[in-house]
């Protein structure tokens, strides 16, 4: 099975939006906000907007089928522990595409992307959620603060854990 990543456009936005509801990640009620949303990160060239889509597919007629997608976010501006930076602002998977090593490969994509254009990339997760914080480790992330929330992220069960990279050296 073979997974092409690539930056997404504005036509992609029925198969990201379909992979966070078939995930459970949005509902039907915020769809509207959140495509909305997630149309904004696309026209913006200070982000990036990954999707990872499964092709050629039979399903969609020979097509692409949207499997996952990703994002970053640029702060301007700091929030308590959290500097102003580039952050690794989400990634979803769909449920059966899940432990193949996707959200791996989304994740040094978008990572790519920020070393170059920055020293240092952030990271903000739910404290509970320990496979995301032992996947970040491949990447050298480092814990740097706990609270109930950075930016405008908050955390069920109300902690959270901001963590930093450094970029490699060449």
């Amino acid at each position: 099975m073979t997974f092409v990543i690539r930056p997404a456009a504005k036509a992609d936005l029925p198969g990201i939006v379909a992979v966070d509801l078939a995930a459970a990640r949005t509902s039907p009620a915020n769809a509207g906000r959140f495509t909305s949303s997630i149309q904004a990160a696309i026209a913006d060239p200070e982000r990036l907007v990954l999707m990872a889509e499964l092709s050629p597919n039979v399903a969609a007629g020979g097509g692409v089928a949207v499997v996952g997608w990703a994002k970053t976010h640029l702060w301007d501006f700091a929030d308590g522990p959290a500097p102003a930076g580039h952050y690794l602002a989400g990634v979803t998977v769909l449920p059966d595409f899940r432990r193949r090593g996707l959200a791996g490969e989304l994740t040094e994509a978008r990572l790519n992307w920020i070393w170059q254009r920055a020293n240092e990339a952030w990271y903000v997760v739910n404290a509970r959620n320990q496979a995301s914080l032992a996947l970040h480790r491949g990447w050298g992330f480092r814990e740097v603060a706990r609270g109930p929330g950075f930016h405008t992220v908050t955390f069920d069960g109300g902690e959270g854990v901001l963590l930093s990279a450094a970029r490699p050296l060449d």
